[in-house]
């Protein structure tokens, strides 16, 4: 299974939702880093399954323990590992998938590639329970950006069709309005997307939504042209993230229903510094940052596991049977992939900071 990510850093993901523990090691960090472990708990409580209404009843504590890399509060040089051990398992309650598989889900997909050798139990290595370990890294990266004056927040764009109808400068995102449970701008538009979620929870149903993200303080010319850029390392860590369906920077797809003329960012010097007068293309031109604000959204798929019957087959039979899925499931996943996908972004900068070197002279 591919789950390492990163070219100057290097993050590997391990374990399986229902196993007895999931971790990570993040190798390639400098020695001499301060750690903040209260506030990285902070940040994956964020993240934590059963806190409320919105997330599955499934509680973990999901407190990392720190094997090796870190020292009286510093990195030490040495490669950072860290587990968390699963408490609250119910393997029983998928015992069926491997042979009925879910709509929507990897089951069928895990199943022909692995030969049925792979663990199903809350969907194995595909579950989102993996993103735990994603934030215990992404966490860490947000601290050490944060010193060195780099910021990155995210919020609820949309859920079920309800809006956060709030008109974001991208010039300058107010990271702070969004530092809340339910990180979105307006609280009336917080509340009705709630209401969905309950909505499709009492049907035994799902919803999905958009999530947006914001990076400030970057410098430009951070990245590289065609495949180093800093959309391709985003989108892929981003798209590592189980329910990902659709990754797009500044406008997105938006853009392509505009002339060059409405799209175009014109440069303007401020206070001896090149600025634009928009941020249409995202905070990023020809796979290079330029200055402003990095805002991409991605989009974030109903959860597939469902109450409610489905149709679905029988692999062993070859015919159609009616699937009734058990276990414990969010209703959406968006509120709780806010934190991941930020922990996402902070990995993909992170690394590319480690790597930015002046490659010409400048004339």
């Amino acid at each position: 299974m591919s789950s390492t990510y990163g070219e100057n850093l290097k993050l590997s993901i391990f374990g399986q939702s229902h196993g007895p523990a999931i971790g990570m090691t993040l190798d390639g960090i400098p020695a001499g880093l301060p750690v903040d472990l209260d506030a990285l708990q902070s940040f994956l409580n964020r993240r934590a399954p059963g806190l409320n209404d919105w997330s599955t009843p499934r509680r973990e504590e999901d407190r990392p323990e720190f094997l090796a890399g870190i020292l009286d509060g510093f990195t030490c040089g040495a490669p950072i590992a860290a587990v968390i051990h699963n408490h609250n398992t119910r393997s029983g309650d998928y015992a069926n998938l491997k042979d009925c598989p879910r709509p929507g889900h990897a089951d069928y997909t895990a199943q022909v590639k692995y030969g049925g050798f792979q663990d199903s139990a809350g969907g194995g290595h595909f579950s989102g329970r993996l993103t735990a370990p994603l934030c215990i890294a992404g966490g860490l990266c947000k601290q050490w950006l944060e010193e060195a004056g780099i910021y990155i927040g995210a919020r609820i764009v949309s859920i079920g069709g309800e809006e956060d109808d709030f008109s974001v400068n991208t010039l300058a995102p107010q990271l702070a309005l969004i530092q809340k449970d339910f990180p979105v701008f307006s609280a009336d538009a917080g509340t009705r997307m709630q209401e969905k979620i309950a909505e499709a929870r009492a049907d035994g149903d799902s919803v999905g939504g958009v999530i947006e993200c914001y990076i400030t303080g970057l410098p430009a010319g951070l990245g590289e042209p065609m495949f180093g850029g800093v959309e391709s390392r985003i989108a892929q860590i981003v798209y590592g993230i189980p329910a990902v369906k659709s990754v797009a920077f500044g406008l997105g797809c938006s853009s392509g229903f505009m002339r060059g003329s409405q799209c175009n960012d014109a440069f303007v010097i401020d206070h001896d510094t090149v600025s634009t007068l928009s941020n249409n293309a995202g905070g990023i031109l020809g796979g290079i940052t330029n200055g402003m604000p990095v805002i991409f959204q991605t989009t974030i798929k109903p959860t597939p596991s469902i109450s409610r019957a489905q149709k679905s087959i029988s692999l062993s039979r070859m015919e159609a049977q009616e699937l009734l899925i058990k276990g414990r499931h969010d209703p959406c996943i968006v509120p709780r992939a806010v934190p991941v996908v930020e922990a996402a972004a902070a990995i993909a900068i992170y690394d590319l900071i480690l790597g930015n070197t002046q490659t010409t002279r400048r004339k």
